[in-house]
């Protein structure tokens, strides 16, 4: 049902590093008013009474694998986008390594036709390079395209990047931003000859931080941002899970100025290399999750302001793809219906602020991307807003889980919040477990 108004009262609205108490009022896709008390003398307002909630904007997540084309017996852009309206996440920009992969215009585009006739959430995706398509990035609109992805490390669907003088083209002949994956190839394989050699396929998955080790990661990503600052290229370095790499960025600058950003992945804040006895394959991926000391640093960076975004990884695989040896089970695994209830978790222990959170979620990633109206709470911006109870316990089940491979690595966690209610361009979408309306979703846009 799609309403003319919505009238939130009483919420705790957590917007730019502040928590006021009040009323907002959404007219059509966007939020009209936002004050001490409101009200409405329109017949047709929806209410909805947030007292002891908190209002946040909808969260922005910058890296997603929905494997729409070629993988969808793993997941498929409109399972993926609903898990995600579930968890409060309302954008998405999807990654380029599907099958086809979107390494052209013609293929991107059709990525974003089958979106805007399934998806949940409003999205974009990435443009992938290879060491061949040149000519295909430099036709890429940056005003309606989120950034170009590179693979300097190998990872589902082999796009890797490893041609030294095309790298250095391609960073010096764009103005998109390019987000990187960042894993030595030359490394891994050295590291992984020496465990197959020992052990076959049935390498324990206890040696995967090892076989994708620190070293891999901080011999790649220090040589991106080498490159980044030769070049003058916008970078923004994914998924950092090595504290040797934490001191690869700067909090000197406020984020609008940085030309090189980072980000960290749920998995890395919430998992150690001391679960993999418990989890196995079920937590592998790549980058690999690695040691507390590693994690106690990756926490360390965020709150001070080095690692700019917090963004999921969902990469989901069937039950018995990540039941294979250690050689044949994919890296990755699906959490875009968790992320942010495992982030209230670290609120509820005091590792991170609310405001942080929502910083790191929502805001940081509108301001990266200039996303356009989004990622704040404010007048004249799109209402993609949800409320989370943060007393309102759960537990994660089979029985509950959105993801269509059907698992999640937080099955049996009880979470102490939910999300009771996700708004989308002013539409009630998401309420109490049960949805109301998908055709709510917006290409995003960019103020470019």
């Amino acid at each position: 049902m799609q309403e003319s108004s919505i009238l939130i009262k009483n919420a705790r609205i957590v917007n730019q590093g502040e928590i006021l108490e009040g009323d907002l009022l959404i007219e059509g896709q966007k939020i009209k008013e936002i004050a001490p008390s409101i009200s409405s003398k329109n017949a047709h307002t929806l209410l909805i009474d947030a007292e002891n909630k908190f209002l946040l904007p909808g969260m922005i997540d910058d890296q997603v694998h929905f494997r729409e084309p070629g993988l969808t017996h793993k997941a498929n852009i409109e399972t993926e986008s609903r898990a995600a309206i579930a968890g409060g996440i309302t954008s998405f920009i999807e990654m380029p390594n599907t099958k086809p992969q979107a390494t052209t215009i013609e293929k991107l585009e059709e990525k974003f036709t089958k979106a805007s006739k399934t998806s949940y959430a409003n999205y974009s995706f990435m443009f992938g390079g290879t060491n061949d398509n040149l000519d295909e990035i430099l036709k890429i609109d940056s005003k309606n395209v989120a950034a170009l992805k590179l693979f300097l490390g190998s990872s589902t669907g082999n796009m890797l990047v490893d041609n030294p003088e095309v790298l250095e083209k391609i960073f010096a002949s764009t103005d998109l931003l390019i987000a990187v994956h960042c894993e030595d190839e030359d490394t891994i394989r050295a590291n992984t000859k020496k465990f197959k050699d020992e052990y076959g396929d049935n390498i324990p998955v206890k040696f995967h931080p090892i076989i994708r080790s620190e070293e891999a990661c901080y011999l790649s990503s220090s040589k991106a941002i080498e490159l980044a600052k030769k070049t003058g290229a916008r970078l923004h370095v994914f998924h950092l899970s090595t504290a040797k790499e934490t001191a690869l960025f700067s909090n000197k600058k406020p984020l609008e100025k940085k030309k090189i950003t980072a980000e960290v992945c749920i998995h890395h804040l919430w998992f150690s290399d001391e679960d993999y006895d418990k989890k196995g394959t079920f937590i592998k991926w790549n980058p690999a999750v690695k040691t507390t000391k590693d994690q106690e640093a990756l926490w360390e960076a965020l709150l001070d302001d080095r690692i700019d975004v917090i963004a999921t990884d969902h990469a989901p695989h069937t039950r018995e793809e990540k039941a294979n040896p250690y050689t044949k089970a994919p890296s990755g695994g699906p959490l875009v219906q968790h992320a942010v209830v495992a982030l209230m978790e670290a609120y509820h222990k005091g590792k991170i602020s609310i405001e942080k959170m929502v910083e790191k979620m929502a805001h940081n990633p509108a301001i990266l991307f200039q996303i356009e109206k989004r990622g704040f709470i404010r007048e004249g911006y799109f209402a993609d807003l949800i409320l989370v109870d943060p007393y309102n316990p759960w537990t994660v089940s089979p029985e509950n889980i959105l993801y269509k491979c059907g698992w999640s690595p937080f099955e049996g966690v009880t979470f102490k919040s939910r999300i009771t209610h996700t708004i989308l361009n002013g539409n009630l979408i998401y309420h109490n477990a049960k949805f109301t309306n998908k055709n709510s979703a917006m290409r995003l846009t960019f103020n470019r």
